[in-house]
């Protein structure tokens, strides 16, 4: 490795890839000022969070999508494009439990891109933010050799209903909204890694891939987990759960344990799973014969849990309650909008540790293994 110029005494030049995403975070986080005297919440959560009012908040959060990094340009519409970059913005404000306001959309865009591109990008993009009360107010363009997309998103909440990431504690139940696992599926799926294996029924194909290339934010169930209250934190699941559950264990200062039996398995994540094991299978056996049949299913079903567990990008909304107004607030958010909500496991004191209960009853450390972003694959 080159010695870097200026490096330090002996040192060797630091590269982002060896630190990896959340250490450069850390690190970059070390070099900001003071925040000012309206800043409630600065880096550490979905989103920012700003004073407006005595009785309201702003929060502020943006993303970047980037071709061949977040997304396969050649495999998803503009339209369904659009629909995603709304929609991994909405959901950071759904996780702070707060109604979006306000887009700015940042492009840099390959000079030879057709126009029409954009048009149908842009018309997804303002459907899915309308539908959550959002407009698009602004942005800028420049060129690059690859599409970059880069959302600025301005929501509000009522003071002293926002929900941080680092209010859990000890007792409370871990829940999840909806199901856990298509969107790695359906990535899967466009990775080639069930080819050679029987046909994917192109309902369920089509099911996992919507989830993976337009996920729905959990908007509306955020805003009745706000308005309820009861709720010590939560987070969107971006990372992937064991990594997001993570997040919420740093900034409240606690353990966790998660059962592997509990966690909402999505049905067509088990279909894909079986699919991609057969297809594994399969070639292994057109490699020359293994000798061994057994365990498909069980290896599907690993599969799925990882994928449940690492995969990332399921969007879904992971909260903390203590168990009496865990009850209510599972209820109150399935009868309102239809999702359902999974005690997936409980908090732990700090010296508890993190652990995941297998199905055979082992607890194994839980590893917060899930995208990194200056990886090029998963942890």
């Amino acid at each position: 490795m080159a010695r870097a110029a200026g490096a330090g005494r002996g040192g060797l030049t630091l590269r982002v890839r060896d630190l990896g995403e959340f250490p450069l975070i850390d690190r970059l986080a070390a070099r900001l000022g003071p925040y000012g005297k309206d800043v409630v919440v600065g880096l550490g959560d979905d989103t920012a969070v700003i004073r407006k009012s005595e009785d309201r908040l702003y929060l502020v959060t943006c993303d970047i999508q980037v071709a061949g990094v977040h997304f396969l340009p050649e495999a998803v519409t503009p339209r369904r494009l659009g629909r995603r970059i709304a929609a991994i913005n909405l959901s950071d404000i759904g996780a702070m439990g707060g109604e979006p306001r306000h887009f700015l959309i940042s492009l840099a865009v390959p000079p030879d891109t057709e126009a029409a591109f954009l048009d149908d990008l842009y018309r997804g993009l303002v459907e899915t933010a309308g539908r959550f009360g959002a407009d698009v107010v602004g942005g800028n363009v420049s060129r690059h050799d690859a599409l970059v997309i880069d959302a600025f998103l301005l929501g509000e909440v009522e003071a002293g209903r926002e929900v941080l990431r680092s209010g859990a504690r000890p007792g409370d139940l871990v829940m999840v909204t909806g199901r856990l696992g298509a969107s790695r599926a359906g990535l899967a799926l466009l990775l080639g890694e069930a080819d050679g294996g029987p046909a994917v029924p192109g309902d369920v194909r089509e099911r996992v891939l919507a989830a993976h290339q337009e996920p729905e934010p959990r908007v509306r169930e955020g805003r009745v987990i706000s308005r309820l209250g009861g709720a010590t934190a939560m987070i969107d699941l971006s990372d992937g759960l064991a990594s997001d559950v993570g997040h919420i264990c740093d900034a409240s200062g606690v353990g966790v344990l998660l059962r592997e039996e509990a966690l909402p398995v999505d049905e067509d994540t088990l279909a894909v799973a079986a699919l991609v094991e057969a297809a594994t299978a399969a070639r292994k056996e057109a490699a020359g014969p293994s000798g061994r049949a057994d365990g498909h299913m069980d290896a599907a079903r690993a599969q799925a849990v990882r994928w449940a567990l690492t995969g990332g990008e399921d969007y879904e909304l992971c909260f903390t309650a203590a168990p009496r107004a865990a009850e209510r607030l599972a209820a109150e958010v399935e009868s309102a909008t239809g999702t359902p909500v999974t005690v997936i496991g409980e908090v732990l004191p700090p010296e508890g540790g993190r652990w995941l209960v297998r199905a055979d009853g082992r607890r194994v450390p839980l590893e917060a293994a899930g995208w990194d972003h200056l990886r090029t694959e998963e942890a």
